[in-house]
């Protein structure tokens, strides 16, 4: 090996000492200001806890702090407060403070934030102290020999059940679902049935005055019964084909019914006896209307509940 080639290599390894230590010294320099610390010495598990970085430094150096993307293991992030940058006498602040905790268990956790410092197309990257807090525990730890002994219970506990709500109210939608779309499958035959009802009804509760009419009649031979049985008989039919019968003359209701024998001659008894003088034989061709408009009302009502 010629002495030059050495020579070279020797002042190769200088001038890499001095750059790494010139380096190294401005980097020391640069982080001297750079300080983290834990705001209080013990914390509890999920217990809020501050951390405070705050760096010192030239007015002329670009710093950035670490941001919620940062690694705080073992702790957990939950913010910052983060104050503008101070500058007094050439020199200048900057200062955060992380909302942190943890539910770590060791008894002692440290944290180290870096803090990144640009210059030119290069980025420094600083780190304070270590900082340590310990963790305060609120029961004191047993032995594994201290712990009571387990015992087995497999008897079932009786519970309360719980009415379910979600599934009834699910069941009533339902069951209105089904009443609605019976309804409107039956509605016209519910409808017929309920009309029939009142139908018959209405004829039972006619048949039932026109007997009481008539049997005043033969108490009585009173034209007032007579007119009255004549009264409820126009009333019922009128109802009963839903028309206006009730205000028709006795010639208008012998036409409206086709001069039917029946009505002609019952009507035409009663407004002898109605408008006339009352005769002793008067008095059974009355009988004989009545039972002729009692006859035509029934067939009047079964051939309307027939169609």
């Amino acid at each position: 090996m010629d002495k030059g080639g050495h020579l070279g290599r020797v002042a190769g390894w200088l001038a890499l000492s001095l750059l790494l230590s010139s380096r190294a010294a401005a980097q020391s320099d640069v982080s001297a200001g750079l300080q983290g610390r834990f705001l209080k010495q013990q914390v509890r598990v999920g217990e809020p806890l501050d951390y405070e970085l705050r760096y010192e430094h030239a007015p002329n150096l670009e710093v950035v702090f670490p941001d919620s993307l940062a690694r705080f293991t073992p702790f957990e992030y939950t913010g910052r407060t983060f104050f503008p940058t101070r500058t007094r006498q050439g020199r200048s602040l900057d200062r955060t403070i992380y909302h942190l905790r943890t539910f770590r268990l060791d008894s002692v956790q440290s944290l180290v934030l870096p803090v990144a410092v640009l210059q030119g197309n290069d980025t420094l990257s600083i780190a304070p102290r270590p900082s340590s807090v310990r963790l305060r525990r609120m029961a004191p730890p047993q032995m594994a020999s201290g712990l009571p002994a387990l015992r087995q219970n497999l008897a079932l506990v009786p519970v309360e059940p719980l009415f379910n709500y979600p599934y009834w109210l699910a069941g009533a939608a339902v069951g209105m679902l089904l009443i609605m779309g019976s309804a409107t499958l039956f509605r016209r035959r519910l409808s017929r049935r309920y009309q029939a009802y009142k139908l018959r009804k209405n004829h039972g509760y006619f048949l039932a005055q026109f007997a009481r009419h008539a049997e005043r009649f033969e108490l009585s031979r009173s034209a007032t019964n007579v007119e009255r049985a004549v009264a409820l008989w126009k009333s019922y039919l009128a109802g009963l084909e839903n028309n206006d019968l009730n205000s028709f003359t006795t010639r208008e209701i012998v036409t409206y019914f086709e001069n039917d024998a029946d009505v002609r001659k019952a009507l035409s008894a009663t407004d002898r006896v109605i408008y006339g003088n009352l005769q002793t034989e008067d008095a059974k061709e009355v009988d004989r209307a009545f039972q002729r408009l009692r006859g035509f009302a029934e067939r009047r009502y079964a051939s309307v509940t027939q169609v």
